[in-house]
């Protein structure tokens, strides 16, 4: 495949060379790919690792050739098509070779990428642009893969060209807009104010396509932390009930970082209390749902003052997984008595049976063997829920504490799928 901007020698060329035979195109395939990725001093010694094993490859092959002669494809027509039509006998059929109706044998071979070495010495913004445009044309998605991977090295730390790389999306739309933010997404230079704030402006833009938008959204999630303006701008795109996708991607991204900052810091800022503010108040289930869930990913424990939001949540949204999510938010929290609480008072007024079985279960996570005369009195409510009851009973009986062990050990009685049970 040629790369454009590289004159003569760019253009396309014939890779399958005269000396080397068709089974050695995956080798030499693989030579350039796994060279790319390379810097000095390794190159050279895979360069000579690999080509040893294509010399001993073709030479083998070569005997096996010499050895067994191929036999020379028939030109007469499909004999069974021919049998099928004329009624032939058996004996005709007997009388034709095999081999001459036996399908040939069709290898897969891989694209090679002319001028890839070049390319990956020289590359500039503007020669990867260029060979991403080709590798989208050609349908290459480990050739682009690797354009994005090299594009994020140049970029590096330098926010100018962040900047140009941003514009060049915005202009091009996708899919090559896709391709530019993914690998800004991993550059140093994407957590420079000016980008992130670049980033957040394409994501919330309704007249850039809907893949450009999720692609900016996107490239945010490796933030390092977000500014309180720029979570609320996040926050405004997640609340936009005209794009739940755009309002899904940005509610990720949202929870994203506050995962990643809660890994590093163990405090999760006010990301958690917006999540839950997008989770009560969002007109998407979905994207309530995922506001809920996104704590789920560091185990991040809910605060009292969340207790009143998640306990409306769980009473009154018409989404039953997004009920089941508030209870799962309950079960793990900083204040085991009062989110017990919150879980028993909604136990009695709600009647869809898997909701039930949630704030059962998670009522065990949030007070351990303390919530065992909650589960009887609950029990009694909902009889289904009775062999639950004696299940956690005998597990902690047997000494059992831990919530993960106890959950490990714990029968599978009540099937929940999406639509209930």
């Amino acid at each position: 495949m040629g790369m454009a901007g590289h004159g003569e020698k760019g253009r396309a060329r014939n890779t399958h060379a005269i000396d080397s035979p068709p089974f050695l195109l995956p080798v030499r395939c693989a030579l350039i790919r796994e060279s790319m990725s390379m810097r000095e001093p390794y190159k050279p010694l895979m360069l000579l690792a690999v080509l040893a094993l294509a010399l001993g490859l073709w030479l083998g092959s070569r005997r096996v050739r010499h050895a067994n002669p191929p036999t020379p494809p028939t030109t007469e027509p499909n004999a069974a098509a021919l049998r099928s039509s004329s009624g032939s006998s058996a004996g005709a059929a007997h009388e034709r070779s095999p081999a001459a109706t036996a399908p040939q044998e069709q290898l897969p071979q891989p694209p090679c990428w002319a001028d890839v070495f070049q390319l990956d010495e020289t590359a500039s913004l503007e020669s990867l642009r260029q060979a991403l445009q080709a590798a989208l044309a050609a349908n290459d998605p480990l050739f682009l893969q690797y354009l994005e991977d090299r594009l994020s090295e140049v970029i590096g730390g330098d926010g100018s060209r962040a900047l140009t790389i941003l514009s060049w999306a915005e202009a091009a739309g996708p899919p090559l807009s896709t391709h530019l933010l993914s690998a800004l997404k991993q550059a140093k230079a994407v957590q420079e104010p000016q980008v992130a704030d670049k980033l957040v402006a394409l994501g919330s833009d309704a007249s850039l396509p809907l893949d450009a938008r999720r692609a900016a959204l996107d490239a945010l999630e490796t933030q390092h932390s977000l500014p309180a303006d720029r979570l609320q701008r996040l926050k405004n795109i997640a609340m936009d009930q005209t794009s739940d996708e755009a309002a899904w991607v940005a509610t990720r991204t949202m929870g994203r970082v506050m995962t990643e900052e809660f890994k590093r810091s163990g405090s999760s800022g006010a990301y958690l209390q917006e999540l839950i503010d997008i989770g009560q108040h969002s007109s998407e289930a979905a994207v309530r749902s995922l506001a809920l869930e996104m704590a789920s990913y560091a185990d991040i424990p809910v605060e009292r003052a969340s207790f009143s939001s998640l306990s409306k949540i769980l009473t009154t949204d018409p989404d039953r997984q997004v009920r089941e999510m508030a209870a799962f938010r309950l079960g793990l929290s900083r204040d085991p008595k009062s989110a017990q609480s919150a879980l028993a008072a909604a136990f009695s007024g709600e009647s869809d049976l898997c909701v039930r079985w949630a704030i059962f279960r998670f009522a065990v996570r949030a007070s351990g063997a303390k919530a065992l005369p909650l589960l009887d009195k609950l029990s009694r409510i909902e009889p289904r829920l009775r062999p639950d009851y004696d299940d956690f009973v005998a597990i902690y009986g047997r000494g059992v504490v831990d919530f993960a062990r106890v959950w490990q050990e714990k029968p599978e009685r009540i099937q929940c799928g999406e639509d209930g049970e």
